[in-house]
C-alpha cells in the first residue's frame, strides 16, 4: 500500500482540487436544473408524458456515446471542457423566454444540447484526469469526485424546487448558467500537459473505423472489459428495481409516494461514504473483489426491501447507494487506467454508453412486471441475479490488486450513478 496517497493528498493537489470544485459547481446547478426542467414542462402542460420526456432528451445523446467521444480526442481537452461550460452558459439564458406552451420546444431544444455538452464533456474530463491528477490519485480522486456528485444531490434539488416555487423556471436556468460560467473558469486554471493533437491523430484507426475504435480498445483490454460487462448487468438489475419503488413504499410500506424521497435521500448518503472510502479500498483490495463486494453489497439492499419493516427499507437504501457506486467506479477506472490516452475520450463514452443504456430497458421492462409480479416475489430474484454476478466477478480470471501496466493503483472514472432505486 502507498502509504503517501490517500484523501488528504488529493485535496492538497493543486489541480484535484479544482478539478473537485469544478464538479461541485456545475453539478449544483446541473441537478437543480435537471429536477426543475420536468416541473416546469408538468406546470405549463400538465402532461406527466411530456414531464418524462425531458429526462429522455437529456439522457437520448447517451446513445451516441462512441461517436460525441472522438470529440474529445480530436480536439484539445482543457480548452474543451471549458468552451462547453461557456456556450452552455450562454444557451441557458435563452429559456428566459419560456413563458407558454407554445414555446416548449425552446426547453427540449436545450435540454438536448445540455445532453450532447454533457456526453462530450464527460468524455473530455475523463480523458483528461489521468493527466491532470495523476495515476497515483486516480482512485481517491474518483472517489471523491462522486462523494461531490451526490452531496450536490442532497442539496440542489431543495434549491432548485425552492427557487422555481418562489421566482419560476427562468430563475433555475439562470443559475445554472453562473454555474456553467463559474466551472468553466475553475478549468480554465488547470495545469495539463496534453499530447500533441497530431500524435492523437497518428495513433488512430482510419476513416469510420476511428468512431469505434474506443469500443476495441474496451475490448481488447481484460480489465475494462469484464468490469464494464459487469457495470452494464448491474444497471439493468437497478433500473428493475428503480421500478418499483413506488410500489415498495405503497404495498410493502404502507406509506405514501412522498417517502420514496426518503429513501433516495438514504441512499444518496450511502453513495456519498461510498465515494470517500473507494480509494483507500482500491488500494487494498483486488479491484474484482471490490466491484464483487459492491455488487453483493447492493443486491442484497434491494431483496431486503422485500420486508415489510421501515428501518430495514432504510437500511437497504443506505446498502444500494453504497454498493451501486463501487461498480460504476471500478469500471470507469479500470478504462481510464488502461486504455490508450488517444482514444480514452471515445472508451469513456462507450463505456458510459454500455454501462447506462441497460438501464431504460429495465425500467421500462420492471414497470411491466411490477403489474403481473408480487413485489415481494421480484425483489429477491434481483438479489440471486445480483449475487450471482458478485459470484462470477471473483469466480473470474485472477486480478490484480487494481495496478496498471506502470504498478500504479487505480480508482474511478466519471462516474454518473443513475437515480434508480
Amino acid at each position: 500500500m502507498d502509504r503517501g496517497v490517500g484523501v488528504g493528498k488529493v485535496l492538497r493537489d493543486r489541480n484535484a482540487g479544482l478539478y473537485l470544485s469544478g464538479v461541485m459547481v456545475s453539478g449544483f446547478g446541473t441537478t437543480a436544473m435537471w429536477l426543475v426542467a420536468g416541473v416546469w414542462v408538468k406546470s405549463l402542460t400538465g402532461s406527466d408524458a411530456l414531464a418524462a420526456l425531458t429526462v429522455f432528451t437529456l439522457w437520448a445523446p447517451v446513445l451516441a456515446g462512441p461517436a460525441l467521444g472522438a470529440l474529445a480526442d480530436r480536439l484539445p481537452r482543457r480548452p474543451l471542457l471549458v468552451g462547453l461550460g461557456l456556450v452552455m452558459a450562454a444557451l441557458l439564458p435563452v429559456l428566459t423566454l419560456l413563458d407558454s406552451p407554445g414555446r416548449l420546444w425552446l426547453l427540449f431544444a436545450v435540454l438536448l444540447v445540455y445532453g450532447i455538452c454533457g456526453t462530450v464533456h464527460g468524455a473530455a474530463e475523463a480523458a483528461l484526469v489521468p493527466q491532470a491528477v495523476g495515476h497515483r490519485l486516480l482512485g481517491d480522486f474518483n472517489g471523491l469526485r462522486l462523494t461531490a456528485d451526490e452531496g450536490m444531490k442532497l442539496i440542489a434539488p431543495l434549491v432548485g424546487a425552492g427557487l422555481f416555487a418562489r421566482f419560476g423556471g427562468a430563475s433555475v436556468a439562470l443559475l445554472d448558467a453562473v454555474t456553467f460560467a463559474l466551472a468553466a473558469g475553475i478549468f480554465a486554471l488547470l495545469r495539463v500537459r496534453e499530447q500533441p493533437e497530431r500524435e492523437r491523430i497518428r495513433a488512430e484507426a482510419p476513416g469510420f473505423a476511428r468512431l469505434w475504435e474506443g469500443g476495441r480498445q474496451l475490448w481488447k483490454e481484460p480489465a475494462p472489459r469484464t468490469l464494464v460487462s459487469a457495470g452494464a448487468a448491474v444497471m439493468f438489475l437497478a433500473g428493475l428495481n428503480g421500478a418499483v419503488i413506488y410500489t415498495v413504499a405503497g404495498d410493502v410500506l404502507g406509506h405514501a409516494p412522498t417517502y420514496v424521497g426518503v429513501l433516495y435521500a438514504v441512499q444518496g448518503a450511502g453513495s456519498v461514504l461510498s465515494g470517500i472510502v473507494a480509494g483507500p479500498l482500491l488500494r487494498r483490495l483486488p479491484e474484482r473483489v471490490f466491484t464483487a463486494a459492491g455488487v453483493a453489497l447492493f443486491a442484497v439492499g434491494v431483496g431486503v426491501r422485500a420486508l415489510p419493516y421501515d428501518a430495514v427499507a432504510l437500511a437497504g437504501s443506505a446498502a444500494i447507494g453504497a454498493g451501486l457506486p463501487c461498480v460504476l467506479i471500478a469500471a470507469l477506472t479500470a478504462v481510464q487506467r488502461e486504455v490508450p490516452g488517444a482514444v480514452l475520450g471515445r472508451a469513456a463514452a462507450t463505456a458510459n454508453t454500455l454501462i447506462f443504456v441497460p438501464n431504460a430497458p429495465a425500467l421500462a421492462l420492471g414497470a411491466a412486471l411490477v403489474t403481473f409480479v408480487d413485489v415481494r416475489v421480484l425483489l429477491p430474484v434481483l438479489t440471486v441475479a445480483g449475487l450471482a454476478t458478485a459470484l462470477l466477478l471473483v469466480a473470474g480470471p485472477r486480478a490484480g490488486r487494481g495496478t496498471s501496466r506502470a504498478g500504479v493503483a487505480g480508482g474511478g472514472g466519471r462516474p454518473r450513478p443513475a437515480d434508480t432505486l
